[in-house]
């Protein structure tokens, strides 16, 4: 715990003095490409009947609060004030043109009555339910086909009370896929900031088939060992920017995504611009990734300046046979990694599919990755890149890689296959796939 609240400290502590006046002018952000919003109508959930005791049920007065929002159409939008207290609630649905602003000590607590959680249909680009066939439970906080919609506060809370979901996971008894804790669906000019998001059912943040998303100043907590917990999904998106967050989760903290096997390939919408910026990270998985679940497509990809501790793997690219789709243009750049068994790995042989029907031919491409100025303490396999037999990975290009090992036996520092690239001071010394450089594989990276 101690170490955990250190953690947490020295993340905040170094935005603090990021974003200082001395400092401000020279913070790069991507946050600018969704404009500053000031709502100059604003309500409170308690206008409502809303009541912050921890026990009645908000629901109606959130939904009521919404409505007016919605039919009213206040020039400007409107924002949504929610006071210190905890606001206990079912599941809710966002609208256009509004501000969600949580205080600080609000805190809104999802029920965990499951007959207020109405079930919906799968993503076109999944088929089905990502757990199980069929539908899906809504998320808490849902925003489907809107625009021009921010979630912030003054560091409120908003908490999924994911246990009673992790439990039947483990017991084996969902009978649909768990709901996410916030998920936009068709949207655009989404910003979420300054807001700690606590025990997700399952995907914490889910942008999908999403444009022009900014997620900037949140924390993300849920146990390590609560399932599939991932802290921010952007998922056949384009114009994503996470900046200056600090996630510690169950599984991947984040993942870029986009689409499930033959229904991703259907679908057809890649991930693209999407920028990793100042994110401190802990996690039993993946620190960043890419995948599993990339049928569309992912392109244009940067990640920098990350922290990560305690982690499974640290940067993670990862795909399958029957996934298809075109993973190119990714950049890891400035990672500093603490305590992982594996700290890069780029893998052909991750993921399960949606049912039988998936196309094994169906062979993804991966290529163009750049990774340097990686650091790594008490990282036990520096890395592991395995391509595909018939689908090598190619232009991986490595530089300025250094991934101290844990002292005694353990595994070969690098295992490769299937795989065309080269490095550049890289220690441990690359598999020899990687050890030289190949004419025009690299010469642009280096």
């Amino acid at each position: 715990m101690v170490r955990f609240l250190l953690l947490i400290f020295i993340c905040f502590a170094a935005i603090a003095h990021l974003f200082s006046s001395s400092a401000l002018a020279d913070v790069i952000t991507c946050s600018n490409i969704v404009p500053r919003r000031y709502r100059h109508d604003k309500i409170s959930i308690t206008d409502f009947g809303g009541v912050g005791d921890g026990r009645t049920l908000n629901t109606k007065a959130f939904r009521a609060a919404i409505y007016r929002i919605q039919h009213l159409k206040r020039r400007g939008g409107t924002l949504l004030f929610i006071p210190p207290g905890v606001y206990l609630t079912g599941s809710f649905n966002l609208t256009s043109h509004m501000t969600l602003y949580l205080a600080s000590g609000a805190v809104i607590k999802a029920t965990q009555d499951t007959k207020h959680w109405p079930l919906i249909a799968p993503l076109p680009s999944y088929g089905r339910g990502r757990e199980r066939p069929g539908g899906r439970y809504i998320s808490f906080i849902q925003g489907d086909g809107v625009q021009d919609v921010v979630i912030t506060g003054d560091n409120g809370t908003i908490d999924g009370q994911g246990d009673i979901w992790w439990n039947m996971w483990r017991q084996r008894t969902l009978q649909y896929t768990r709901p996410n804790l916030l998920e936009f669906v068709n949207s655009r000019d989404i910003v979420v900031s300054n807001v700690i998001f606590r025990n997700s059912p399952f995907w914490n943040i889910h942008p999908v088939y999403s444009s022009n998303v900014v997620i900037r100043f949140v924390t993300i907590l849920a146990p390590h060992d609560s399932p599939n917990t991932d802290g921010i999904d952007p998922d056949s998106s384009s114009n994503v920017c996470i900046e200056d967050s600090y996630i510690s989760c169950g599984d991947d903290a984040v993942a870029v995504k986009s689409g499930w096997d033959e229904y991703g390939i259907a679908y057809g919408r890649p991930s693209s611009g999407i920028t990793i910026r100042r994110v401190t990270a802990s996690s039993p998985f993946s620190g960043i990734a890419i995948g599993s679940e990339a049928s569309g497509g992912v392109e244009n990809v940067l990640a920098e300046h990350i922290n990560l501790f305690n982690t499974g793997i640290g940067l993670h690219i990862k795909t399958n046979s029957g996934r298809g789709g075109t993973i190119k243009n990714i950049t890891f750049s400035h990672v500093y990694i603490e305590e992982a068994r594996t700290g890069i790995k780029i893998s052909g042989d991750v993921g399960d599919h949606p049912d039988d029907k998936f196309n094994p031919n169906a062979l993804p491409i991966v290529k163009d990755v750049t990774i340097n100025n990686v650091w790594g303490v008490k990282v036990r396999q520096a890395g592991l890149i395995r391509g595909i037999k018939n689908s090598p990975f190619t232009q991986i290009c490595l530089s300025d890689i250094y991934l101290h090992g844990i002292t005694g036996p353990r595994s070969p520092p690098w295992q490769c296959s299937n795989v065309l690239g080269a490095s550049r001071q890289v220690s441990p010394s690359p598999c020899s796939e990687l050890a030289t450089q190949q004419p025009g594989s690299c010469a642009n990276h280096f």
